[in-house]
């Protein structure tokens, strides 16, 4: 059966509604402010606005109660933020992934020095646009063929946007040995191609309670 991650849940209220309607997995995006503060944001600031909610509350949210989709946005000191969640949650209730090869590193071989078998995605399928043109396809070269990065980085989970997954990251990952993380699948026949036996080990979405209702035996 394959699991689905609420995406993107950045309140309390976001989090309580993604545990209510039964999804596997609860997605946070974690940033570092300029104060060195821990929140839940998208994109990154220096100040958080009133109101956002702290990594530390979320884990406190969490704990116990479902399991966790840990989306790091930060570069640097990834290895400590991990730990707060494993403390808190366990191994067996925690994921991470990232975009940076070096941040994958870190938490790689900080799980591994404390005997923690832990799960750990380099992300494939950043937003390129303000990024110089040759430089831009030497990256989506290297995300259509990851097999270096995903070696340096030691990353153990294949993690990629869902278009990149059904060009040629899907077979990557089979070949591998890897479970197979697609993001962010919002569309019902999106969803319905995704959520099929043996495609993804997990779909992340905005929609988790279609996900949920498509993903009944009777509706595939």
């Amino acid at each position: 059966m394959t699991l689905v991650s609420a995406h993107r849940c950045l309140t309390a209220a976001d989090i309580e509604a993604a545990i209510a309607m039964g999804a596997d997995y609860v997605e946070i995006d974690v940033q570092r402010c300029g104060d060195g503060s821990l929140v839940l944001l998208h994109d990154p600031v220096d100040v958080a606005p009133p109101g956002t909610l702290t990594y530390a509350d979320a884990l406190q949210l969490l704990a116990g109660r479902t399991r966790l989709h840990l989306d790091l946005k930060v570069q640097g000191g990834e290895a400590p933020i991990v730990a707060q969640a494993v403390d808190r949650l366990g191994t067996d209730a925690l994921l991470v992934t990232t975009l940076d090869d070096d941040g994958v590193r870190a938490v790689r071989d900080w799980a591994d020095a404390e005997g923690h078998d832990l799960l750990v995605g380099l992300s494939l399928g950043r937003g390129l646009r303000d990024i110089p043109v040759l430089h831009a396809i030497r990256v989506r070269l290297t995300e259509l063929f990851p097999a270096v990065r995903y070696r340096r980085s030691g990353a153990n989970l294949a993690v990629a946007h869902h278009w990149l997954a059904r060009l040629h990251v899907r077979r990557f990952a089979r070949r591998s040995g890897f479970p197979l993380l697609v993001w962010t699948v919002d569309t019902e026949d999106s969803l319905r191609y995704w959520l099929k036996p043996g495609r993804a080990w997990l779909v992340t979405t905005n929609n988790p309670e279609v996900a949920l209702r498509l993903r009944r035996p009777d509706r595939i």
